[in-house]
């Protein structure tokens, strides 16, 4: 009975190929296990973190290998056309070369996640962006480099797909654009988050710093959303940098106010900073001067100056 064919192929072979694939998938299995209970405990107990990271690359990878190995044996042992064969051997090629393209990937996004997100939470921002950017290039490379394992002509298909890549380009230009943008503000760091900031007549704090966008609250506690490449093709002024800011007023005082009340006025409007805390006293940072006649109003303009860590008025 055994030696009945289907296929081409004796019920025995067949047999025999499918324990194969079920004897990889235990294997895969148990490894998982040990991994679990054994390595995974030995790992944890360590200080350095290098051997977490090899850790968590090469397992994944490692059971697709064992799985790939077990069905290639399978199918190996059994009688296809040349054809069918050759088509079988280059997908295992394929898969092979992204398997290691796979292992390559975790590891330098493990190395990434570990030594460059202890930096301080403004640097760590980076993460994503880095992250992703050096993902897509390994993928890009480990898949020219399967394709170039199974004969593709990498020229010719790079030529081939060079017009769709100009309508992609073009595409996504603006998400390159605030990509580009993100990349500039976490490095040159015009701002912090926390910040108060001014550009393009806007002034608000910063909120946030993503990848395509930056997030800002205004004074009126809304929170405005803006494309990156917008804020860094602006001029941006930080105020919270500014060792003060000033503040300017005008007040009214009703047209019955006498000179010598308006005199008064002006005198009393000058010794205010100096009884309030983070407020500069300096004669030179305050001003209080009567401007003009208004509708309704004698106008005075007031300005001072408080310091950085002071509220601000006004």
């Amino acid at each position: 009975m055994l030696e009945n064919e289907i296929w081409g192929n004796s019920i025995q072979n067949w047999i025999i190929s499918i324990l194969i694939i079920v004897a990889a998938i235990v294997l895969v299995k148990l490894i998982s296990l040990l991994s679990k209970k054994v390595l995974k405990p030995l790992t944890d107990r360590t200080k350095n973190h290098l051997d977490d990271i090899i850790f968590y690359s090469l397992e994944p990878p490692i059971k697709f290998a064992i799985i790939l190995l077990g069905i290639w044996i399978a199918i190996h042992r059994l009688v296809y056309p040349d054809s069918f064969v050759k088509v079988v051997d280059n997908i295992y090629r394929i898969l092979i070369v992204l398997d290691i393209t796979w292992v390559f990937a975790r590891l330098f996004g493990g190395l990434l996640q570990v030594y460059w997100g202890h930096r301080d939470g403004q640097n760590n921002k980076m993460l994503p962006i880095i992250k992703r950017t050096m993902l897509v290039v390994v993928w890009i490379i480990g898949l020219v480099m399967a394709l170039s394992n199974v004969g593709v002509n990498i020229s010719a298909l790079l030529g081939t797909l060079g017009i769709g890549g100009i309508a992609f380009a073009l595409a996504a230009q603006d998400t390159v654009k605030n990509v580009f943008g993100a990349f500039t503000l976490l490095t040159d760091k015009p701002f912090n988050i926390g910040d108060t900031i001014r550009f393009d007549n806007f002034e608000g704090t910063v909120v946030d710093i993503g990848i395509r966008s930056t997030r800002i609250m205004n004074y009126d506690k809304r929170i405005i959303t803006f494309p990156n490449y917008k804020i860094t093709d602006s001029s941006i002024i930080n105020i919270s940098s500014e060792p003060m800011r000033r503040v300017v007023l005008n007040l009214g005082l009703t047209y019955d106010t006498t000179a010598e009340k308006m005199k008064e006025a002006l005198e009393l409007l000058k010794a205010i900073p100096k009884r309030v805390e983070n407020v500069s006293s300096n004669p030179a940072d305050v001003v209080a001067v009567f401007t003009e006649y208004s509708d309704s109003a004698l106008v005075i303009m007031y300005i001072y100056f408080i310091e950085k860590q002071g509220d601000i008025l006004g």
